[in-house]
């Protein structure tokens, strides 16, 4: 185990990896993206799908909102320490935030996110940085940033506008309301859907659909698609930094320094 809230379990050419801190809905840290980046980057040759997904009754709830407040999460980095270092200080500490996220896509095997109950804010981030996503009927994705005076960035704004178009993400993004996961499997958002009770059954009939396709085959395939996608991706991740420099200055009543 990488994470106290992080279970990882290996079988055969399929890896799952769990959020789990169900008490909390599966809400999100500095160190829990620092193990999910390295989680990414040490998935084994062998291992050819990895499920990403959250015990108890949501995917994940997003960032762990005590770490806006003075108090902070215990051994982890507070927004406003994160703040206080000036803007360079804020892109360089977003930066190591986002590999969490990032890592996946970099990853060789095929990344599929198993989502129930909700997605928000780094929730739907985390969903959105795998290749595939599955959803419960009862599921529902929201980006609360905007409603906070902040911007999404963990990397999630390219995916995002990559799947559902810029118009469908900036009203998305900017309203913050739930799309629910009939809608998100209109829209593109989501690729299969089911009844909460047979999520397991169509996460692992998609699993076995990858699973039999030639190992170097699906291997190839990845990084050729996501190399036919527009965008530079560097730049995309520098804009949601930027963006968000002055955004947490002036949530917390900071001059630029």
């Amino acid at each position: 185990m990488t994470h106290p809230h992080l279970r990882v379990e290996t079988d055969g050419p399929v890896r799952t990896i769990t959020l789990d801190h169900p008490e909390k809905r599966n809400a999100q840290t500095p160190s829990l993206w620092a193990a999910l980046a390295d989680e990414a980057r040490s998935v084994p040759e062998d291992v050819r799908v990895v499920v990403l997904r959250g015990a108890g009754d949501a995917f994940s709830a997003g960032i762990d909102t005590a770490m806006f407040t003075p108090d902070g999460v215990p051994g982890e980095e507070s927004v406003a320490q994160l703040a206080a270092g000036g803007p360079e200080a804020i892109q360089r500490g977003i930066a190591v935030y986002q590999e969490g996220f990032t890592a996946w896509g970099e990853c060789p095997a095929v990344v599929v996110a198993q989502v129930h109950g909700y997605a928000i804010g780094a929730g739907f981030q985390l969903a959105l940085a795998a290749d595939l996503r599955v959803a419960a009927l009862d599921a529902w994705f929201a980006m609360r940033e905007t409603s906070l005076g902040l911007v999404p960035d963990l990397a999630g704004t390219g995916p995002l506008v990559h799947l559902v178009g810029y118009a469908r993400a900036l009203e998305i993004c900017a309203t913050g309301r739930r799309v629910s996961a009939p809608e998100a499997h209109s829209i593109g958002l989501v690729g299969s859907l089911a009844p909460a009770v047979d999520l397991d059954e169509t996460t692992g009939s998609l699993v076995e659909a990858l699973l039999a396709a030639p190992a170097p085959a699906l291997r190839a395939l990845k990084p050729l698609l996501r190399g036919a996608v527009h965008g530079d991706r560097e730049a995309q991740l520098g804009h949601e930094r930027e963006a968000q420099v002055g955004l947490l200055q002036t949530m917390l009543g900071r001059a630029d320094g």
